[in-house]
C-alpha cells in the first residue's frame, strides 16, 4: 500500500488533502474557534509551526465559494462530526499572506504590496459586474494598480463589496502581519510601514461593519504600535495563553502517530530529546518542521533553527549588552532563568531595551517555558515572570553555534580546531586555538576577568557540538569544579575535560597548562564522567597568556 507523502513545506490545505500527504488532524480549533466566537483573534507562535496551514484550512471550510467542493475536504476529518459542521461554506473570506512583503526600501515594499492586492481582488472579478458604478470605479483603480488610491482601506472596501454581493459578512485572514513590519525596522524605513499598516488592519479590523471574525497570525504581539489600538473586541493568543495550545505543533501523541506510519517509532527517544520541549500554554509541544523534515531525512539534526529567519535576532545582539551574553551561557548550561515578559512591546523597544529581548526570543521558538515554572500570585504585579529555558538539544546546538559564536566576530577554522580534539592531535589543535584567538579576542579587553573571558570564548568554540555532547562548565566533580566538559551523548565515545588556567608570562604558559592539567586529576575532575560509565576522557590543562594559548593533554 502506497503510504502518504511527508507534507515538507506545504502549506495549501486543499493541496495536502487532495494529493495524499499525511495530515495531522487540526480541524477542531474552527469548533474551538466558532464556540468562542471571538470578533478578532491574533495567533502568535513562532515560524513554521503550522500557522499559515491552520489559515488555509480556516479559508477553505468557510469559503463561500465552492462550498459543496471544499465540503469534500472535510469529510474524513473530526470537525465532520461537529455540529459546527453546519458553518461550512457559509461566509465570503478574504485570505491574505504577508510573509514574503519585503524589500530593501519602503517603495518597493509598497509596489509589490500594489501587486498583492491587485491580485487579491482579482480572485472576486466576477462580482464587478454586479457593483453599482461608484464601487466598480473604486474596485478598479486597485484591481488595475492606479496611483493616487486608497489601498490603506482596500481590505475593508473589499469586504464591504462583498457583503453588498453575498448579503454575508466577512472572515478576514491574514497571515504573518508583522513580517512586513519587521522588515521594515531591519531595513529602516519603519516610520512609513507603520502609517500605512495602522490603518491598513484598523480600517479592516475596527471599523468594519462588514466583518464577521478577524484572525491574524504572526510571530510578536506588537499591540502597542498603535495598530490596534481601540480594537477591543481583539483577542491575543499567545505561546503562553492555554487556550488553543493544542493546535499550533505538534502533541507527542500526533508525533509517535507519524513515527510509527512511517515505521520510525523505534526513534522517539532521540526525536523527543531533539525536537520536544516546547510548552505553549500546558501543553508539551513538538517543532513540526523538525519533525516532517526528520521523518524524509531519516536523519537527526537541526532543521528548524537554520531555516526560522533570525534577522531581528541577530539586530537584537548586536545591541546587547554584557548581561544579555552572560544569561545566554547560563541557558546553555540547561539553567532556567526567571524573565519579565511584557503583555505588549514594539519593534523599537525590543530592539533598544534589554529588558525586552526575551520577548522574542520566547514568542519565536528560542526558549520556552520551564516545567517547573513557578507558581505566582495572581494577585501581584509579578504576575509576569516566567522561568524560562532552552526547549530542547536543536536549540541548544543553535544557541551554541549562533549567537555565542556571533559574540566573537567569526567561526573561521572552528571546524579544524574540533577536528583536532576528537583525532587527539594536540599540537594543531593548540596551532589552531592561537590563529582563532587572535582574530576573535581583540573584541575582549583582556585586563578585567581575563579567567571569566577566555571560559566563555572556549565554551562559544564547541558550543555548536551540542547535541552531540553536552557541554558543561562550572559543574561540580570530585573535589572541586571543573572549567569546561564534554561529555559524549552515547557514552561509549571520548569525553573532554579542560581546566583553565592564567600566565602571568609568555614562558610560565607551558608550566600553567601542565600546573591545570595536575589539577585535574588531583581533584578528580572525572568521578562523575566515571560514574556514567566512560572510560575514554581526554583531559586538557590549558593555559592562556594574552592572545597566546599552551595545551597539554593526557
Amino acid at each position: 500500500m502506497n503510504k502518504n507523502a511527508v507534507p515538507v513545506g506545504v502549506e495549501n490545505f486543499e493541496r495536502i488533502i487532495k494529493d495524499g500527504y499525511y495530515y495531522v488532524d487540526k480541524s477542531l480549533l474552527i469548533e474551538k474557534m466558532l464556540e468562542n466566537r471571538t470578533p478578532v483573534t491574533l495567533f502568535t507562535r513562532p515560524r513554521r509551526f503550522g500557522k499559515t496551514l491552520n489559515m488555509s484550512m480556516l479559508k477553505y471550510f468557510f469559503d463561500i465559494e465552492n462550498k459543496e467542493e471544499n465540503r469534500k475536504l472535510f469529510e474524513n476529518l473530526k470537525i465532520s462530526d461537529s455540529k459546527y459542521m453546519s458553518e461550512q461554506g457559509k461566509y465570503p473570506v478574504i485570505f491574505i499572506s504577508l510573509k514574503d512583503l519585503k524589500a530593501d526600501t519602503w517603495e518597493k515594499t509598497f509596489e509589490r504590496l500594489k501587486e498583492l492586492i491587485s491580485d487579491l481582488y482579482a480572485e472576486f472579478e466576477s462580482m464587478r459586474e454586479k457593483m453599482n458604478k461608484r464601487d466598480k470605479m473604486k474596485f478598479d483603480r486597485i484591481f488595475f494598480e492606479k496611483e493616487n488610491t486608497d489601498y490603506a482601506s482596500s481590505l475593508k472596501l473589499l469586504s464591504n463589496y462583498l457583503y453588498k454581493y453575498y448579503g454575508k459578512k466577512v472572515i478576514v485572514l491574514i497571515d504573518e502581519y508583522d513580517s512586513p513590519i519587521i522588515n521594515a525596522f531591519d531595513k529602516g524605513y519603519y516610520n512609513e510601514a507603520i502609517e500605512f499598516f495602522q490603518v491598513f488592519y484598523s480600517s479592516a479590523l475596527k471599523t468594519n461593519d462588514s466583518l464577521k471574525y478577524g484572525i491574524l497570525t504572526g510571530i510578536t504581539r506588537i499591540i502597542k504600535e498603535g495598530i490596534f489600538s481601540g480594537l477591543n473586541n481583539l483577542y491575543v493568543n499567545t505561546v503562553l495563553s492555554k487556550n488553543y495550545a493544542e493546535y499550533f505543533g505538534l502533541l507527542e501523541s500526533e508525533v509517535i502517530e507519524m513515527l510509527d506510519y512511517f515505521n520510525m517509532k523505534y526513534k522517539i527517544e532521540e526525536v523527543r530529546s531533539w525536537y520536544n520541549g516546547y510548552l505553549f500554554g500546558n501543553e508539551q509541544i513538538y517543532n513540526p518542521w523538525s519533525i516532517v523534515n526528520y521523518l524524509r531525512e531519516k536523519e537527526i539534526k537541526s532543521y528548524w533553527a537554520n531555516v526560522s529567519g533570525n534577522t531581528l535576532l541577530e539586530n537584537m545582539l548586536d545591541n546587547a549588552g554584557e548581561s544579555i551574553y552572560a544569561d545566554l551561557k547560563r541557558f546553555t548550561d540547561g539553567e532556567s532563568i526567571e524573565k519579565y515578559i511584557s503583555d505588549g512591546t514594539t519593534i523599537k523597544s525590543l530592539l533598544s531595551s534589554n529588558d525586552e529581548i526575551w520577548q522574542l526570543f520566547l514568542y519565536s521558538g528560542y526558549l520556552t517555558k520551564a516545567e517547573e515554572q513557578m507558581e505566582i500570585d495572581v494577585m501581584s504585579e509579578y504576575t509576569n515572570i516566567y522561568n524560562l529555558k532552552i526547549p530542547n538539544r536543536e536549540i541548544r546546538s543553535y544557541f551554541g553555534s549562533l549567537f555565542l559564536n556571533r559574540f566573537f566576530g567569526t567561526e573561521v577554522k572552528t571546524n579544524i580546531l574540533i577536528k583536532a580534539l576528537e583525532n587527539g592531535d594536540i599540537k594543531k589543535f593548540e596551532k589552531t586555538l592561537g590563529e582563532i584567538m587572535i582574530n576573535m579576542l581583540s573584541h575582549f579587553d583582556l585586563d578585567s576577568e581575563m579567567e571569566k573571558i577566555y571560559q566563555v570564548f572556549m565554551i562559544g568554540l564547541v558550543g555548536f557540538l551540542m547535541g552531540r555532547y553536552e557541554i558543561i562548565s562550572n559543574n561540580e566533580s570530585g573535589h572541586g569544579r571543573y572549567d569546561l566538559a564534554m561529555i559524549p551523548i552515547k557514552s561509549n565515545e571520548k569525553a573532554y575535560l579542560m581546566e583553565f588556567k592564567i600566565s602571568k608570562t609568555e614562558k610560565g604558559m607551558r608550566a600553567k597548562a601542565e600546573e591545570a592539567l595536575k589539577q585535574i586529576d588531583e581533584k578528580k575532575y572525572d568521578t562523575r564522567l566515571k560514574a556514567r560509565g566512560i572510560k575514554n576522557i581526554l583531559k586538557l590543562g590549558i593555559a592562556f597568556y594574552g592572545k597566546s594559548v599552551k595545551v597539554v593533554s593526557k
